[in-house]
């Protein structure tokens, strides 16, 4: 086993500078949630795919029957068409099978003045590749591709078979890892190569997506005292909520007690009234409620809407016209790695062996992921574990270090040598 590890590691030091190359190229894909680029970049990865070799699997997804799934996860963005993607090493059939699942979807920009490179570049630069989808996740992913190419080019036969699944639709819900579980894929382990700054991640709070709509009565602004502003009204609903995430936080899972919150609920789009000079008679909030490590997502449900209920109570106006809780949009589950499951250990193993940080932690997600579809639903060990930091994945300095990139290539190639084996 150690000459095989010294082998594939070796060969994938060659690769290295392609590798890096083929992250920017990535990143330069603008592959934001429901734009046609998302489709382009599934291609882009069948392409590579084909040219190193990999049994390809590449489908168009059916949108209605995957949508109207009584499972089906939910989804934030409008879609016209969406692919799903495998590419496999087979292994002789006796061994087990490893799974890595990535997204090549991402988030909008944003403010374009915020960034100091196009936010498409794929710029390096001090050592780190910049640009949206960097670090969240196409470096991980492509990280996982090239350590199998390395297994593949040191010609090292495997007992279990390796695949790499690009999804689509991770950040608005999950459609292309419950796509691929609905076509029939599974494994026996799986690593989502999230940004974690090579921790392990175990587990996931979920997060739930839901509106309310406030009701008022309009009026002109000179006699505000014969209206009822919507604005107004969200006020004692905002107390409501704020106490509601405090009680929420009174007992945490011991693998989120490193996050101040651990499971947060916030508001991330307030619009209301459509004239400086009246009194705004409808405001409609939407906004995120984590969901505690282990908890049903029914329960989560309750009790913001017992909270909402609670403040509609106290207040005479909203008494007689409540607020409407609505639930849409992504519906994250928690998740958590079966019991009994060595993948974490591996994972470790791996890592130590790779060169990485021997301060590696083990903790849960304050953020939903596909890792409760594939532990939930496929019944799949699945941890996360993958180069850059969470915290820049969504703003406008997204970026990701080479060497954490470089260091989870040569972990995912020696866990591929670990979980699959070797062909006798």
């Amino acid at each position: 086993m150690q000459d095989d590890q010294a082998a594939v590691l070796d060969r994938l030091e060659e690769l290295v500078p392609t590798m890096i190359q083929d992250v920017r190229d990535l990143v330069r894909v603008p592959s934001v949630g429901g734009t046609d680029a998302e489709n382009e970049a599934q291609e882009a990865m069948a392409r590579r795919f084909e040219r190193g070799g990999l049994e390809v699997d590449h489908w168009r997804i059916d949108l209605d029957a995957t949508t109207s799934h009584p499972d089906f996860p939910g989804a934030e963005v409008d879609r016209r068409e969406a692919w799903g993607l495998v590419g496999r090493l087979p292994g002789s059939g006796d061994g087990p099978t490893l799974l890595f699942d990535g997204h090549v979807d991402v988030v909008p920009i944003g403010d374009p003045e915020a960034w100091s490179d196009d936010p498409f570049s794929g710029a390096l630069r001090d050592g780190r590749i910049h640009g949206r989808g960097s670090a969240d996740m196409k470096a991980g992913l492509l990280a996982a591709h090239w350590a199998v190419q390395a297994v593949r080019a040191a010609g090292v036969a495997l007992r279990g078979d390796v695949l790499l699944a690009p999804v689509q639709g991770e950040e608005d819900g999950g459609l292309g890892t419950f796509a691929l579980l609905q076509r029939g894929w599974s494994a026996d382990a799986c690593v989502i190569p999230e940004p974690t700054d090579l921790d392990v991640i175990p587990a996931n709070a979920g997060a739930l997506t839901f509106r309310l709509t406030i009701r008022g009565r309009a009026t002109h602004a000179a006699r505000r005292a014969e209206g009822v502003s919507a604005v107004d009204k969200l006020v004692p609903v905002l107390a409501a909520l704020a106490e509601l995430e405090q009680r929420r936080h009174e007992q945490v899972d011991p693998l989120a007690a490193r996050w101040e919150l651990a499971h947060p609920l916030s508001l991330g789009t307030v619009r209301a009234g459509d004239w400086a000079s009246s009194v705004p008679d409808l405001l409609v909030a939407e906004g995120r409620i984590g969901v505690a490590i282990g908890e049903p997502v029914e329960d989560a449900r309750a009790s913001l809407e017992a909270a909402v209920a609670s403040a509609c109570d106290g207040d005479p106006w909203l008494r007689d016209h409540p607020v409407e809780v609505e639930w849409w949009g992504g519906q994250f589950a928690s998740g958590r790695i079966p019991p009994g499951s060595d993948l974490v250990d591996e994972v470790q193993r791996a890592h130590r062996t790779a060169g990485g940080s021997p301060d590696q932690e083990v903790y849960g997600a304050p953020y939903g992921s596909d890792l409760r579809l594939l532990t939930g639903l496929g019944g799949i060990p699945t941890v996360q574990y993958g180069p850059g930091d969470v915290q820049l994945a969504h703003g406008p300095h997204e970026s990701v270090p080479v060497d954490e990139v470089v260091t989870a290539a040569r972990a995912f190639a020696l866990l591929v040598l670990d979980v699959c084996g070797r062909a006798e």
